[in-house]
């Protein structure tokens, strides 16, 4: 027999599961070390799909951020909703200091899980690899990691320095903690008369005007500059690439946890993914075509990486890098 009370009650279970789910609505702080350019086209996309969020967003490297962010947590008044920043290393030890929202209902199924923190924490939005890049002049046409250590690349080399650039630490942690290359490689590059200094830019500007032959380059510089008849050639050596993924993430002290889960969903959206094609990146997302000048997602290897054990080596690598190179 049905009673009143039962159909109070299996009304309310109609209205709970049959309610329209609310759109995301209300300020949302960004923190992120985008190029201005890209941060102002990824705000303006995510808006145009959430025209109830108001996005105020600060711009900066990775590093100024963090301070920002730092003197943010000392003072107990952290402002951002959101990261969006260079790299998982970062994002691991925020996620060690209890920082960060998980966000386990993010549209990752399509995805490679070894792009995202298994417990939700932040997730890669792109890919930007580190490789090979070489002038067009150059007589070897490398096609391996190793062929920078040999006579032909002898001095002729140019690397940005893992103390300057996060992408060449990434770059470091993920080769000497292969078995195939270790600290060996390092040593064999240092005795080919390679002085690693800079960032990526200094390395491509050297290999473009032909005062080095050789770089070791994230992939979008030469690629986006060589459609513009720049005369160097972007190589994914053999063995793969380490990448820098631009995870973003939600602080666990949001004031708008919702938006922010709203932003991270966009951002993992086809949608997004394809914002980040057109921006001249290689997406996380498999099935969204790479920009021209990329080779298919299939014939690109990324080289295992573990931003947990990154986080804990820092610190060595580095100082064993000054002592192999002198720096």
């Amino acid at each position: 027999m049905t009673t009143p009370r039962m159909l109070a009650a299996l009304a309310a279970v109609f209205m709970l599961t049959s309610a329209p789910v609310l759109a995301a609505s209300g300020k949302l702080v960004l923190y992120t070390s985008q190029p201005n350019a890209d941060a102002q086209a990824t705000v303006d996309a995510f808006a145009a799909a959430n025209p109830d969020v108001e996005v105020e967003w600060v711009r900066d490297g990775t590093t100024k951020v963090m301070a920002k962010l730092r003197a943010e947590f000392a003072a107990g008044d952290p402002q951002p909703d959101v990261l969006l920043i260079a790299d998982t290393v970062t994002m691991e030890g925020l996620k060690q200091e209890g920082r960060l929202l998980a966000h386990p209902d993010a549209p990752t199924d399509a995805f490679d899980p070894a792009l995202f923190d298994k417990d939700g924490h932040y997730f890669s939005t792109k890919l930007i690899t580190t490789g090979i890049v070489h002038n067009n002049d150059a007589p070897m046409q490398p096609t391996s990691w190793h062929d920078l250590a040999t006579e032909e690349a002898a001095g002729q080399v140019a690397m940005p320095s893992p103390l300057t650039s996060g992408a060449a630490a990434i770059h470091m942690e993920t080769l000497t903690s292969n078995p195939d290359f270790g600290w060996d490689y390092y040593e064999a590059l240092a005795e080919n008369d390679i002085q690693p200094q800079g960032g990526n830019g200094g390395v491509f500007r050297a290999v473009a005007s032909g005062e080095k032959l050789y770089g070791v380059v994230v992939d979008f510089l030469p690629i986006r500059e060589a459609k513009a008849g720049s005369p160097v050639t972007f190589v994914f050596p053999q063995e793969g690439v380490s990448a820098v993924t631009e995870p973003v993430a939600i602080l666990s002290t949001a004031r708008n946890p919702e938006a922010a889960k709203a932003f991270v969903d966009f951002l993992l959206s086809p949608e997004g993914q394809q914002l980040a094609a057109g921006q001249g990146y290689l997406p996380a997302h498999p099935d969204i075509t790479p920009p021209e000048g990329f080779p298919p997602r299939t014939e690109i290897t990324l080289m295992s990486f573990d931003p947990a054990s990154a986080l804990a080596n820092d610190q060595a690598n580095k100082e064993r890098f000054v002592e192999i190179f002198g720096q």
